[in-house]
């Protein structure tokens, strides 16, 4: 008769494993239970999966190579916004359900997918059965959970309401990836067009043009071409016989952003420049105090003081401007300063920002004001992508179209000049 292992809990919640001898996998469970266990694994001894290593360890060093590199892509995964977000809400939905957390830890792991994050949770739990606490087991991983996490989580630990904290970082981060793949959207579309057109435009005066001109200089002997004609051929000259130097200045511009990136006086030029482009500075800016308004009303919401909250949320923002206002903020409430003072007076916080900031601080519900801020925001993000959507596409066709014109224009106009002598 097979035999299953098993892992259980008694009436009293004691953890208990073991092995039963039964028909199948129900068989096994229905003896169990009444046996007054309630099986939370029950796996067929068929597996070996003990096994599985001695026979690695026995089989050839060839082969254990080829299995190596067979799984080295799924360890070098990353792990998405996505993934985390929904073992975050997994997990607020079972402590919330009256779970232990270790219990909780182990059933995810169970069925996790992810090889990387499979590990990590095994490596969180065992910390935990050490005597960690939860927070301080997530530390232990800072490239999969950041700082937000974690002093979210040590909060929600010290006030007991720990599945409320991952309730409302999963929804943090479901808002925030929301909001980011908007901004990406909406940026995407015209950069891909932009490319897509620059690429023919470049084929047309590197291939079409020059054979036009042979053309041109065998049936107007010797006449003069047209000035735009003369113009457009002039360009197609330049930039197939100047397409080194084009390259190397297309180089030396992508050498000098990453050079200015590495200097934090260099990402503030960037990112302020960022901020006032046509068109895309807007979407940057609100986007931008949407992700500050809800990172720090929501570790706030969960109970972290506002001063490690803003340290934090200094962190997690990537525009260099607003992230040396928000360390304005933090200096000024240090100071004994209220929020609302250096909010008002900082140019890159509209004037609603700063009285829905003040209101919130005169009613004590600074948290859930920051909140409905971030919520208004990210709804304007909303329409400036729509906005944009409905501008940037008729803009680059009429972009196109004239770009297009001229080079036919051109390339007909001594045409004109051919048929006539010819008539």
């Amino acid at each position: 008769m097979p035999k299953f292992r098993y892992t259980a809990h008694d009436i009293n919640g004691r953890e208990k494993s073991g092995v039963v001898n039964a028909a199948s996998s129900t068989a096994a469970e229905t003896l169990l239970k009444s046996r007054g266990l309630f099986p939370t694994e029950v796996a067929g001894t068929d597996l070996k999966l003990p096994k599985t290593e001695k026979t690695a360890e026995s089989t050839p060093s060839h082969k254990r190579g080829l299995s190596t590199e067979i799984r080295l892509p799924a360890l070098l995964t990353p792990i998405t916004p996505k993934q985390l977000m929904i073992l975050t809400r997994q997990l607020a939905t079972l402590i919330h359900s009256g779970m232990p957390l270790l219990k909780g830890l182990k059933i995810l792991e169970r069925q996790e997918s992810h090889n990387t994050l499979k590990k990590a949770i095994g490596r969180i739990a065992e910390s935990i059965e050490g005597g960690s606490t939860f927070a301080d087991a997530l530390a232990e991983h800072p490239r999969i959970f950041n700082r937000l996490y974690v002093n979210m989580v040590k909060a929600g630990e010290a006030g007991g309401v720990l599945d409320t904290v991952l309730d409302r970082l999963a929804s943090y981060m479901e808002k925030a990836q929301k909001v980011k793949n908007r901004v990406k959207s909406a940026m995407t579309y015209p950069i891909v067009v932009l490319l897509a057109s620059s690429a023919i435009m470049i084929f047309l005066m590197v291939s079409i043009i020059p054979k036009f001109e042979i053309i041109f200089s065998d049936m107007l002997d010797g006449r003069a071409l047209p000035p735009l004609t003369l113009y457009v051929m002039g360009i197609s000259e330049n930039i197939k016989n100047q397409w080194p130097v084009g390259l190397a200045a297309l180089a030396g511009a992508a050498v000098l952003f990453i050079i200015l990136k590495r200097f934090k006086r260099g990402r503030y030029v960037l990112d302020a420049l960022k901020l006032v482009l046509p068109l895309f500075g807007k979407l940057i800016r609100m986007s931008a105090l949407a992700r500050f308004a809800r990172t720090l009303g929501t570790l706030m919401e969960s109970g972290v003081p506002v001063l490690q909250a803003l340290s934090i949320v200094k962190e997690t923002l990537s525009n260099e401007i607003i992230s040396n206002a928000v360390q304005n903020i933090h200096d000024n409430i240090k100071d004994g300063e209220s929020m609302a003072a250096p909010v008002e007076a900082n140019s890159i916080f509209p004037p609603i920002f700063g009285g829905m900031v003040e209101v919130g601080e005169e009613t004590g519900e600074l948290p859930d004001m920051l909140l409905k801020t971030a919520d208004m925001y990210e709804d304007e993000v909303d329409n400036i992508v729509a906005g944009l959507s409905s501008i940037i596409e008729p803009l680059l066709i009429v972009i196109l179209a004239v770009v297009v014109g001229t080079i036919v224009i051109a390339m007909f106009l001594p045409m004109v000049s051919i048929i006539g002598n010819l008539s």
